[in-house]
């Protein structure tokens, strides 16, 4: 008996690539020491509550108003920095990538898949290499949403910049998109 021939996997992507995907994907990564930041801010902010509720105004209109407003600005902006970039959540589906940060999902950014030319595995994302945790952006690496050290995807755009974010399971997320841009290349030709 003749045995079947096999077609052999795409070039461009491995073969466990072509396995069923989810019509959409989420992933989600979470930095639990951002919550010590955000309590750091909350503390300052509330530092500056007191100072306007008991300081003794006779000591000086002006070094207890400075006092206040600068300890209410820094304990706002380290409160609501850091509880942007608790999380990220990240959402691929037919059309496009979406991430998302903290409980307000802000900032966010939407990429069209007509705009990824590929998708990577990184392994090792860090703040230090990025310059911190946040949303990043350096002329030699692209843009960056980085919330962990860890794992994380990297997108190559079109216009020959990159998007690394961190996220969980990104293997899961490149071999999502990968499959996404296949069949999108698969239907564009004649």
């Amino acid at each position: 008996m003749r045995e079947p021939e096999r077609t052999p996997p795409r070039a461009e992507l491995p073969s466990r690539d072509f396995a069923a995907v989810p019509e959409t994907w989420k992933g989600r990564a979470t930095n639990r020491a951002q919550w010590l930041l955000a309590a750091g801010g909350a503390a300052c902010l509330a530092l500056g509550v007191v100072l306007a509720a008991g300081a003794a105004w006779t000591a000086g209109v002006i070094a207890v108003l400075m006092a206040v407003v600068g300890c209410v600005t820094v304990g706002l902006l380290v409160l609501f920095g850091t509880l942007a970039f608790v999380h990220v959540e990240l959402t691929v589906d037919r059309h496009a990538l979406e991430v998302r940060c903290g409980h307000l999902g802000l900032p966010r950014r939407r990429i069209p898949l007509d705009h990824v030319v590929g998708a990577e595995f990184d392994p090792r994302v860090t703040p230090r290499h990025w310059g911190g945790w946040g949303y990043r952006w350096r002329p030699e690496q692209g843009t960056a949403v980085v919330v962990r050290r860890g794992e994380g995807l990297v997108l190559a755009l079109g216009d020959g910049r990159t998007f690394t974010v961190t996220v969980d399971d990104a293997e899961t997320a490149v071999r999502v998109i990968r499959h996404r841009l296949h069949l999108r290349r698969g239907s564009a030709e004649p």
